[in-house]
């Protein structure tokens, strides 16, 4: 379960990385601030990477 999420914060945080990126060279313009995607998804990408290195795949809660 865990791993599921981990693989979900690492494709968000790669999605709002490249949104950020992009909106920062000024080639897309999402309506909200390039920075803030660009750090959220820095945050996220390596939450999710953190997450899928570290945890084992079990069902424990």
């Amino acid at each position: 379960m865990i791993k599921v999420l981990g693989l979900i914060l690492t494709i968000a945080g790669g999605i709002g990385l490249v949104m950020g990126i992009l909106g920062i060279f000024g080639s897309m313009e999402t309506g909200l601030s390039p920075w803030a995607l660009a750090i959220l998804g820095v945050v996220f990408f390596f939450a999710g990477i953190g997450i899928l290195k570290r945890k084992k795949d079990t069902d424990e809660t």
